[in-house]
């Protein structure tokens, strides 16, 4: 595999495209691949093309560069597949806000449980099993390295639903907490060990060391000292749970019940409701910036990442042994979780591929929270693979935002709502309003 083929599936999500064309093509081995790039909005396409152009010249690579409006002629003999598609783009993530809203829920980023997890899950799964066909059909010993959310019941349909067994979820929050815990407690992050587990989004952050040092109790002191640090969700939970959570406090509070439906709460935690409808804001101005910058010959965005898709495939391609964080298939990885569940762990890579690690069992409090999330998670996925709609109102029914906000009754017309309004969307046999 001197030469790889990458193929990027919703490149048209142009700045995550640059991010990850730009951590590719820092690696010499990388620099001749086949960057193969796939949309269906076909301006998008051609600035994502125009960008992978301009990022290759700066960063004096020579790969083959082409666009494809057709997906399995992207896919024909591919080593590698990256999914960043997002269906129903911002029109879907405001329905997403605005419906449950009107019904007092209370969401921040709505991409990975709750209401807004529930049916961006509902419909990403049609175009999944298209995409997993595909892969089976015309590439399939490629692995497809998936980013998008949600991100443990899209991996989670993608194995039970398409048979695909080189499928791995990647998301950069365990490397960007520690990052930002070894910013806090002084230490360069490269002179850092540490150990996380758990489910994505929610993993927990099991050692903490430095020189065989463990730092937890200097970061003890750093937040007894300081009041601002314990305004965070995420401080609150790791006060409580003894063990830090590997995801930022706006996506931590939705996961659980204790904070978001409280008013109070929300404002000693200084939580920003609806804060991802700002983050698509912005990444709709960012391509437009992109798209123009290129129009007018000037200057474009060429920065890495640290993402971990580039990482894999480089030691995939060249046998160099790294470690990451990846969403897997639990299978006897974390023994208090289920093992259809898809967990988050450390993950060898080398030129076998990505070979989970097993972690053994969680401590008992955060596994009870991580079951929670992977029950509703389940439920989701067998509304889809049963086409079973009431699993839709079940799912929402064990969530525990939801739960914590709404009656029963409340919760089956809030999914009635979000049913008509995402309509199409959704496969055939999940689009009906139901009686209880």
């Amino acid at each position: 595999m001197t030469t790889p083929k990458i193929v990027f599936v919703g490149a048209g999500s142009v700045v995550f495209t640059q991010g990850l064309l730009a951590d590719l093509l820092a690696f010499d081995e990388l620099k001749p691949a086949h960057i193969a790039l796939h949309d269906i909005d076909a301006k998008r396409l051609a600035t994502a093309h125009a960008a992978a152009v301009r990022i290759a010249d700066t960063l004096d690579a020579r790969p083959a560069i082409t666009a494809h409006a057709d997906r399995r002629e992207a896919l024909a003999d591919a080593d590698f597949v990256i999914n960043i598609v997002q269906i129903g783009m911002g029109e879907a993530t405001r329905t997403d806000f605005e419906i449950p809203a009107r019904y007092g829920v209370r969401q921040t980023i709505a991409d990975t449980l709750g209401i807004g997890g529930i049916f961006r899950a509902l419909r990403t799964f049609p175009f999944l099993k298209e995409l997993g066909r595909d892969i089976a059909e015309v590439c399939p010993q490629a692995w497809l390295l998936n980013y998008t959310n949600p991100m443990a019941m899209n991996v989670q349909y993608l194995t039970q639903a398409t048979g695909l067994t080189r499928v791995v979820g990647l998301c950069h929050s365990v490397y960007w907490t520690m990052r930002d815990l070894a910013d806090l407690v002084k230490v360069p992050y490269e002179e850092i060990s540490y150990h996380a587990a758990g489910v994505n989004h929610q993993a927990w952050v099991l050692r903490f060391e430095h020189q065989g040092q463990n730092l937890y109790p200097k970061l003890d002191e750093l937040i007894a000292a300081d009041e601002q640090l314990r305004r965070r969700v995420r401080v609150d939970m790791y006060r409580r749970l003894g063990h830090y959570p590997t995801e930022t406090s706006e996506h931590s509070s939705e996961y659980v019940p204790w904070y978001l439906h409280h008013t109070s709460e929300v404002e000693r935690l200084r939580l920003p409701i609806g804060e991802y409808l700002k983050i698509v804001d912005e990444n709709v101005a960012a391509y437009d910036k992109t798209r123009d910058a290129l129009a007018a010959g000037a200057p474009i965005t060429v920065e890495g990442t640290m993402e971990y898709a580039p990482q894999i495939i480089h030691s995939t391609v060249t046998g160099t042994p790294r470690t990451v964080y990846g969403n897997i298939p639990n299978r006897g990885l974390i023994d208090n979780l289920p093992a259809h569940g898809v967990v988050e762990v450390p993950c060898l890579v080398d030129s076998l591929g990505v070979q989970p690690t097993r972690v053994g069992s969680l401590p008992p409090q955060l596994a009870a929270l991580n079951r929670t999330y992977l029950s509703a998670n389940d439920l989701v996925v067998r509304a889809a693979i049963e086409d079973e709609p009431r699993h839709i109102r079940h799912a929402a029914m064990t969530d525990p935002a939801t739960a914590a906000t709404l009656t029963v009754e409340e919760i089956w017309r809030l999914c009635d709502d979000m049913v008509t309004a995402h309509g199409d969307r959704l496969q055939p046999g999940l689009r009906s309003r139901l009686e209880p």
